[in-house]
């Protein structure tokens, strides 16, 4: 269940450089390659000949050829050419809005003439000389909205990264949540701990302490259709906390683009810009790296919890104070979904 009219990560250009890529989004099946001006195109992965994956054939003088017959494949839908063949009665396939932005490839799998660029999420870190990023892609097979529940809900930090990540005083400190439009917001901020593993790296990294108490927040920001960012830091105690002077703090976002793929399964673009340090190319590597264990042990419970829940549908889950955040991210959600459905007739 999720809103098609609406801009996904798709992937990232390095992806679609040498070849195309097949990839599913939404439950379309698309076939991303670059056109004869280097600009990204993205059409239906369906060959109108004999219904080949048009993403397994190549690209000739940018237009894409299907590696089963030959047929010549427009970025627009519109059959081109195909060996031995008139093609002006071929049937178009389906193009899709697509574009190249903060490093990423969005596409609109939904209705064309509604697809409006100024509407990607706004990156104010990416392009940014001040800032650093690094991430990762990660195929979980879980309900996307099962991993905004988990992202807007930190308190299972304690458990399942308590060697990184965790630490007792995230299930002793109070959340709060807000909904701002369709924007939803959850925080939470605990003083005077001390730094779990993760953020003592983060604090050496920039040449602070690491063995001293910090003042700690996490404020996560749910944006439609599944965009999460995670305001995360530390800073010296006593220093100001969340607004401490740079000198004396570590301040990151972690950036989670989740795109389903089907009902059941999703594309997870992980990552954390950070604006500290930025052409430390090393340090880079060492947050990438330890973000992603991190992320692969939320892949771990996410993908058995869907197993769980498609094994046993009738059962009904418990709602808590600490899911508010989930909660009204799936209202949110639900909005837009009902929205896209066609509207019934008064009897």
């Amino acid at each position: 269940m999720f809103p098609k009219n609406a801009w996904y990560v798709a992937c990232t250009p390095d992806e679609i450089d040498a070849k195309p890529l097949g990839r599913t989004i939404c439950n379309e099946k698309i076939a991303f390659y670059r056109g004869a001006d280097g600009k990204v195109a993205a059409v239906e992965d369906f060959c109108p000949h004999r219904g080949a994956q048009l993403s397994l054939g190549f690209v000739c003088e940018g237009n894409l050829v299907c590696g089963y017959h030959g047929l010549v494949m427009g970025c627009d839908g519109k059959t081109v050419s195909m060996p031995g063949q008139r093609v002006g009665g071929f049937p178009k396939i389906k193009a899709y809005p697509v574009v190249e932005r903060y490093g990423f490839v969005w596409v609109w799998p939904g209705d064309a003439a509604q697809a409006d660029a100024s509407k990607i999420h706004h990156l104010e870190w990416a392009d940014n000389p001040e800032w650093a990023y690094g991430g990762g892609l990660y195929h979980i097979h879980c309900d996307y909205r099962l991993m905004v529940d988990n992202l807007m809900d930190l308190t299972h930090e304690t458990y399942v990264h308590s060697t990184s990540i965790g630490q007792k005083e995230i299930d002793e400190t109070p959340v709060t949540t807000k909904t701002v439009g369709e924007t939803v917001v959850t925080s939470r901020f605990m003083n005077n701990v001390m730094p779990p593993p993760f953020w003592k790296a983060n604090l050496r990294g920039n040449n602070l302490a690491d063995d001293v108490p910090v003042d700690r927040w996490q404020v996560c920001h749910f944006v439609p259709p599944s965009h999460v960012m995670i305001e995360v830091g530390v800073a010296h105690a006593g220093k100001g906390g969340y607004d401490a002077d740079a000198r004396d703090k570590v301040y990151s976002i972690v950036v989670d683009f989740l795109t389903p793929e089907t009902d059941t399964t999703m594309w997870y673009f992980w990552g954390m810009a950070r604006n500290f340090n930025p052409k430390d190319r090393n340090l880079t590597a060492q947050i990438r790296d330890g973000q992603g264990k991190v992320f692969a042990e939320d892949t771990a419970v996410l993908e058995a919890q869907q197993r769980n829940l498609l094994a046993h549908p009738e059962r009904k889950l418990l709602l808590l104070n600490i899911d508010a955040g989930g909660v009204q991210a799936r209202r949110i959600i639900d909005k837009l979904v009902a929205a896209e459905q066609p509207q019934k007739l008064a009897a």
